[in-house]
């Protein structure tokens, strides 16, 4: 399992995904029918990236996003959608 709770954690583990598969950048992008260039910028900087990317990514890789309960959720302004 592999928590996540930042952009930065996020950003290892979806490296640290893909060299344990054993692939480099552009293995990966070939996979999935995309550039070098989009898979760096895609662990670079996940905060900016589709969900539906970052599932595909995770999916390619022979994994799945789970969601799990924390705890009680933390005090904080609400936000308008």
């Amino acid at each position: 399992m592999y928590p996540v709770d930042t952009p930065q954690q996020l950003r290892f583990v979806l490296r640290s995904l893909r060299q344990s598969r054993g692939l480099t950048q552009a293995q990966l992008g070939e996979r999935m029918g995309v550039s070098q260039k989009r898979i760096a910028r895609i662990e670079g900087a996940p905060e900016v990236t589709s969900y539906d990317q970052i599932a595909r990514i995770v999916n390619v890789l022979g994994y799945r996003l789970v969601a799990i309960e924390s705890g009680p959720p933390q005090a904080r302004e609400p936000t308008a959608w």
